[in-house]
């Protein structure tokens, strides 16, 4: 079946699934929120060490001497990750590939399937912790928790990583659909290549990749499912 492309159409979905997101965001964000958001932050943490993968502070140990490769991972994590999983999609759109709209779809689903784990389990992300540091404030100097930035994202939405799940739905777009025989090489490199960002910048811990990967991974499974 050959699918409507419709600028309204997106926009619309779009807008409904942030607005899905800052629902979730306003029931959660308040002193209850927080006090239960750093309760399963130091749970997730525990978990990690129980098992022995919780491998984030030596990383960070590692990068901080390295300032200006740390202010690089910082941008990567505020911009790019999002912006390349949204500059593909707009891509797609733009040509008018016939697989677009799965992998809009995967990235929606992503998103939504994400949203009762962040209402019913908050989680801080590592760098409110005190064995972590906050690389964006520290370094780049510039406050997530401050401002109108903090009014358009869910501070408290560490488990799953959105990002990881994104990664894992743009990579396995540019794997089918890119034109360029070294993108769809490298695309599968870009997964671990976020998950790297996300720990050394202690935005998240290496339990919120595995569940981001597993999140991207249903999204893709659901999307194709559906036709």
């Amino acid at each position: 079946m050959r699918r409507r492309f419709s600028g309204r159409r997106e926009v619309a979905i779009g807008l409904g699934v942030y607005a899905a997101y800052l629902a979730v965001r306003h029931l959660v964000v308040n002193d209850e929120g927080r006090r239960k958001a750093a309760r399963n932050a130091e749970r997730i943490v525990a978990l990690e060490q129980r098992l022995g993968i919780h491998v984030e502070p030596q990383l960070q140990a590692i990068l901080l001497p390295r300032r200006r490769f740390v202010a690089v991972l910082n941008v990567a994590y505020v911009t790019l990750n999002v912006g390349l999983t949204v500059g593909w999609l707009m891509r797609l759109y733009r040509r008018r590939d016939s697989e677009f709209h799965r992998f809009r779809r995967a990235a929606a689903l992503a998103t939504l399937g994400a949203q009762p784990v962040f209402l019913l389990f908050p989680a801080a992300p590592p760098r409110t912790l005190d064995q972590f540091v906050d690389t964006i404030a520290d370094v780049s100097g510039f406050d997530l928790d401050e401002g109108l930035i903090a009014r358009l994202y869910d501070p408290l939405a560490a488990m799953p990583s959105i990002h990881i799940a994104y990664a894992v739905v743009t990579a396995a777009g540019i794997a089918e659909t890119s034109r360029s025989p070294l993108a769809r090489a490298l695309a599968p490199v870009y997964p671990p290549a976020v998950a790297f960002v996300i720990l050394g910048t202690a935005n998240h811990y290496v339990l919120d990749a595995l569940g981001g990967a597993a999140l991207g991974f249903a999204g893709l499974r659901v999307a194709r499912a559906l036709g």
